[in-house]
């Protein structure tokens, strides 16, 4: 009782530091948007394979573990697409909400980017509830997701025509939200069926994110052969944790 009580206690501790890990990603992220903004392609890149790797080589595979007998592969594949599908059309929808808005263009942005960072922090959370080695990958990858969020927060609000203490106040907004989506998470108790469609929705929800969002942006900013090893960088990288942990 004494281990599993104190085991409990470093897994709290654990995912609180987690949080707070993803806040100062973030804050980070912010400064380098400020400072090194030459280096953010290859960023993104790396970011890109990562979370697609989250994806394939983590959550669809706890997905249909945990599914067991309860869903087909189907159903669980089926989440995927519904995750991949939901996060396109709310990215669509903050896309096309900006036009024409005028100043709106510099609050609408970084609110979907901080919309986008407490469901980050639900999925870190849920995550958590599979395993302590799950949450710390899925952690990993949005750690660096969460790096390049503060710097787009701080891009996008300045570019829309804000001064530099509204830009400041959306980022630290962006910073708290994976903190917020953790603890609403650790409030939430899932039977293992629900838990293993929501792990497909969320990896839909990165398939979404690293190659329909990330990648094309890092190819944007710099089409050589420098981004796609990155890419595969960061493709690798996951692979290798996940190998490790499960060994």
């Amino acid at each position: 009782m004494l281990y599993n009580n104190g085991q409990a206690m470093v897994d709290e501790l654990l995912v609180l530091g987690v949080g707070l890990a993803t806040g100062v990603a973030t804050l980070l992220g912010g400064v380098t948007a400020l400072r090194f903004r030459s280096a953010l392609d290859l960023l993104l890149g790396f970011s890109s394979g990562a979370i697609i790797g989250v994806a394939l080589f983590d959550l669809l595979p706890e997905a249909l573990d945990t599914s067991g007998e309860l869903h087909s592969h189907l159903s669980i594949t089926t989440a995927v697409g519904v995750g991949f599908a939901l996060y396109l059309v709310l990215n669509r929808i903050f896309a096309l909400l900006p036009k024409g808005a005028g100043r709106h263009r510099a609050h609408l942005g970084p609110a979907s980017l901080t919309a986008h960072s407490l469901i980050d922090g639900l999925g870190i959370g849920l995550a958590f509830q599979v395993s302590t080695a799950t949450g710390v990958i899925v952690a990993l990858a949005v750690l660096m997701h969460d790096f390049l969020d503060g710097a787009n927060t701080v891009t996008l609000s300045l570019a829309g025509g804000s001064d530099a203490p509204t830009a400041r106040g959306w980022l630290f907004a962006d910073a708290a939200a994976p903190m917020a989506g953790i603890l609403i998470a650790r409030l939430i108790t899932l039977p293992s069926f629900t838990l293993a469609v929501l792990l497909g929705v969320f990896a839909g929800f990165f398939l979404y994110m690293g190659a329909a969002d990330l990648l094309p942006r890092s190819h944007d900013q710099r089409p050589r052969l420098s981004t796609m090893l990155a890419t595969a960088a960061g493709l690798g990288f996951i692979y290798l944790v996940i190998r490790l942990a499960d060994g």
